[in-house]
């Protein structure tokens, strides 16, 4: 009865959006000739919540769909929700199909189905609705309503039925609502209503809405609605969409310091972090030969980051914001982010550091409006100075880092005791992550070059070329760094490899292989003449380069942009030449510097060897729309290093 009341105090309160009031947005969608050109086109797309005093929330979700073309009608057969049923309920209320003749074919939401979500890595009991219209033909128009109860984060199941609907922050409500679309969206309107008491900070972002908030007897409403949204422009590389899309945030909770303090108490409340004789053990070992706070503070990370497998099941309590015990943690050494991240924090606390789990986002901003807006947990750990640091034990296995650096510039929340403001990883100097390659050839008259190479990595690219070693065989190790000579010639041949200290042991020392090569035919040879890119730019190691995947042929973006990391490119090249061969070419040399990226570089003929060199630095990870001049400029002339050279015989 409880349901039934609130589920009808629902669709009373959002009867304005019901009915067929799509019709005039379907009219004005006829006026627009641009949107012909697209599958299908949402003529109407509503949400309307009411928010109970727990927080809870009843959703009235509505879609028209305008089929407009056979593959927008493939695309539209089946009409899926996700949810969570652990969190929340959701059901199809009515299925409509509006023929162009006048017919209007009703579906049974009772023929509906419910099947568990595709899953990877993340097996938590993830569930879709689906129902299918069946065949479709162009002019048709779908429209649906979905009614849904709960809210969209796991914590623990109760017994109590209704208590899965109450989000973990019990009474607080937030929603996060993206603002664009896939497909043209003629009208598209968010209501909420929440208890009067209650109240609520909102923003909208990076575009803009019409919005109202008023008043109705115990109840505040407010309304954002936007018309003719036109699909989202998207940029190769461009920032996550919550970070340059119109969207909408709001939130019950006064400010992050408050999220802050639950999400410490939640979990010390559940006994998150509590030791274990075999834990305590384990820590006792690892961190007898430590010297420094920072030593012991490495090892522990080091260890929980390598010996816990990621795969997350359903273990009933202990999901979504609650971490699970060091018990359950130690024993089973599998789970997902915030299981790693527990045990690592256990571990600190055992071995006498004040540590506690935080929260973050991978892929994009958190905004100031405590909107929790968080896909990854981590931890932080108070050092002797007073100082708190970052540590995730996911991202870092046989990594020399401790907090990955493909994570930098990112927000993200601890749970303290007395509460914490967002916080942001700081920018990693390209230094940390260098790559360097130095190579040493000989060039003979009928092109073939033979010689060694030394690469060299420290950070990010570091765990790039050292992932071979720590994740495959030893028998097969030679065969993977012989596929980086095969990228630069098919022909070319592995002599002789020396793997330096074990590269296994990545906490001993920056990686550094010694490889010696022969590539028959490299050069295309011609009477008196050799043709031939340098070694250093001609796909070796690119996989370590993911900044040559982004497309510095723009030349002007309207948005931010990412690389994988901030990164320094060290090449030194010496090719020495047959007997009377010189360089057509003239000597080039480049000094750049942008506060994005910096580039130095030179390459000349010194008496019978050509010389390369090469010195680029990459910044950021995540970069404004204002800095592509910089880099791209820096990247291209990068890029310029490894055209073909000519050589001609001197007569």
């Amino acid at each position: 009865m409880y349901y039934l009341s609130i589920l009808i105090l629902t669709l009373f309160f959002f009867s304005g959006l019901h009915g067929q009031d799509w019709k005039p947005y379907d009219n004005q969608s006829k006026k627009q000739k641009n949107l012909e050109k697209y599958d299908y086109i949402y003529l109407l797309d509503s949400t309307g919540v009411n928010v109970t005093e727990n927080g809870s929330g009843s959703f009235a979700i509505r879609q028209v769909i305008k089929i407009q073309t056979p593959a927008g009608a493939l695309k539209n057969r089946i009409i899926r929700y996700d949810y969570d049923p652990l969190t929340a309920y959701a059901e199809f209320k009515s299925v409509k199909i509006y023929k162009p003749d006048g017919r209007v074919i009703e579906l049974d939401p009772a023929k509906s189905y419910d099947y568990a979500a595709p899953a990877r890595a993340i097996y938590w009991g993830a569930r879709q609705i689906m129902i299918e219209p069946g065949r479709l033909d162009c002019g048709d128009i779908i429209d649906y309503e979905i009614s849904k109860k709960g809210f969209t984060y796991a914590l623990l199941a109760a017994n109590d039925d209704e208590e899965r609907f109450i989000p973990p922050m019990r009474g607080q409500f937030y929603d996060i609502v993206p603002f664009w679309s896939n497909q043209p969206a003629i009208h598209k309107v968010y209501r909420v209503s929440i208890p009067q008491e209650k109240e609520m900070q909102y923003e909208f972002y990076q575009g803009k809405c019409t919005s109202s908030a008023r008043i109705e007897g115990d109840r505040k409403i407010f309304t954002f609605v936007s018309d003719n949204i036109l699909p989202f422009p998207k940029e190769p590389n461009m920032l996550d969409l919550y970070d340059v899309a119109p969207k909408l945030m709001m939130s019950t909770t006064a400010d992050w310091k408050a999220k802050s303090r639950w999400f410490y108490k939640v979990n010390e409340d559940y006994g998150s972090f509590e030791a274990t004789p075999e834990a305590q053990a384990k820590v006792n070992t690892l961190i007898k030969n430590c010297r420094s706070e920072m030593e012991k503070i490495a090892v522990l990370t080091h260890w929980v980051a390598d010996n816990m497998r990621y795969s997350g099941i359903s273990m009933g309590k202990g999901e979504g914001y609650t971490l699970h015990n060091t018990q359950m943690n130690f024993t089973d050494r599998c789970g997902v982010c915030k299981d790693k991240a527990a045990l690592l924090i256990s571990m600190l606390r055992m071995a006498g550091f004040e540590a506690y789990p935080a929260m973050t986002m991978a892929g994009s901003r958190v905004e100031s409006i405590p909107a929790d807006h968080f896909n990854h947990s981590v931890a932080v750990v108070k050092l002797s100075n007073g100082t708190y640091i970052p540590l995730d034990p996911t991202w870092v296995p046989f990594l020399r880092e401790l907090w990955s650096s493909a994570e930098q510039q990112q927000n993200y929340l601890p749970g303290l005791p007395e509460g914490s403001d967002l916080l942001i990883t700081p920018v990693s100097d390209p230094e940390n992550h260098y790559f360097k390659l130095n190579i040493t050839s000989n060039l003979d008259s009928k092109g073939t070059l033979t010689g060694e190479f030394t690469v060299e990595a420290e950070g990010q690219s570091d765990g790039s070329i050292r992932r071979i070693f720590t994740g495959r065989f030893m028998s097969e190790w030679k065969n993977y760094l012989e596929k980086e000579l095969l990228n630069v010639s098919p022909r070319a041949s592995l002599l002789s490899v020396d793997y330096g200290k074990d590269p296994k042991n990545y906490t001993a020392a920056p990686i550094k292989i010694k490889m010696k090569f022969s590539i028959p035919n490299y050069a295309i040879t011609g009477k008196d003449i050799l043709i031939f890119k340098p070694m250093a730019l001609n796909n070796l190691y690119n996989s370590v380069r993911s900044y040559l995947r982004i497309n510095t042929q723009l030349e002007e973006r309207k948005y931010g942009f990412k690389d994988a990391c901030s990164r320094q490119i060290l090449l030194n090249e010496k090719i020495n030449l047959p007997e009377g061969y010189r360089m057509i070419q003239n000597k080039k040399e480049d000094h750049f510097t942008s506060p994005a990226a910096d580039f130095s570089g030179y390459l000349k003929q010194e008496n019978n060897s050509i010389l390369l060199n090469n010195n680029l630095k990459l910044k950021k990870r995540v970069y404004e729309a204002e800095d592509w001049d910089g880099f791209r400029t820096a990247v291209n002339t990068h890029k310029s290093y490894g055209k073909e050279l000519i050589l001609e015989k001197i007569k």
